[in-house]
């Protein structure tokens, strides 16, 4: 099986081809241009640098979320875009989930997955290294560095932290006195192998999907939509305090 995978969801933007699980040819960047902007040429450069061709694709996997809302939408769109003409199936990978999988082989670790939520939370999840996979030991979430603090003191396994808010949460849980270690460099911000390894388990348990199916997944309301709310509830009571 080949997969073509895709990651978009925070500032690092790359694309990889696996087949068969081995990775064939990865793109990766760290340039802070927008991933409109980088997406598609580096899916372009990649299938004609491996020889390859977008009907010689299996499976469209992405990073569906958690992560940057503008960054999850392009990603999506792209995937959805790239799926439609050969009505191929499609992988939409947990963000998290992804970002563990190059740590998988560190057996008996606790792998804390952190992105920066803003508003002093951060998008999580956890995962025990096997050697050759991962134990999810919580859903993906949004959750306040306090919170994940108290519930990391449960767990006596060593601890290693990932993801691209992974600084923010080591240096954070470190003044509480928490110990544990950052991912190297190399693997510590997300990277499309890690999508495709994701869509490899998403494809053994029979949860592909159409393009037309697949959609971002936020886990939280945008800032606007939570402006919007807000508003809609002070008019609410604005209301209320006139017709009393």
């Amino acid at each position: 099986m080949m997969i073509l995978a895709l990651e978009s969801s925070a500032t690092a933007c790359s694309a990889a081809l696996t087949r068969d699980g081995e990775l064939v040819a990865q793109n990766w960047q760290n340039s802070g241009l927008t991933h409109s902007r980088t997406l598609l040429p580096m899916v372009d450069s990649l299938l004609k640098n491996s020889g390859q061709t977008l009907d010689g694709v299996d499976v469209i996997a992405v990073a569906a979320g958690p992560g940057s809302f503008t960054g999850l939408r392009i990603g999506v769109s792209t995937a959805k875009g790239l799926a439609w003409p050969g009505d191929k199936d499609c992988a939409p990978c947990s963000t998290l989930e992804s970002m563990a999988w190059p740590l998988a082989h560190q057996k008996g670790k606790l792998i804390v997955c952190a992105m920066d939520a803003r508003r002093h939370q951060v998008y999580n999840a956890l995962f025990l290294a096997t050697g050759e996979g991962l134990e999810r030991l919580t859903p993906d979430r949004a959750i306040s560095l306090a919170e994940l603090g108290e519930e990391l003191k449960k767990y006596e396994n060593s601890k290693i932290v990932v993801g691209d808010g992974a600084k923010l949460c080591y240096n954070t849980l470190l003044e509480q006195g928490m110990e544990l270690e950052l991912a190297p460099p190399n693997l510590r911000l997300q990277s499309a192998w890690g999508v495709a390894r994701a869509a490899e388990e998403l494809a053994a348990r029979g949860a592909l999907v159409k393009g037309r199916d697949l959609v971002p997944v936020y886990h939280r309301l945008s800032q606007a939509e939570r402006e919007r709310l807000e508003k809609e509830k002070q008019i609410t009571k604005e209301g209320d305090h006139t017709n009393v």
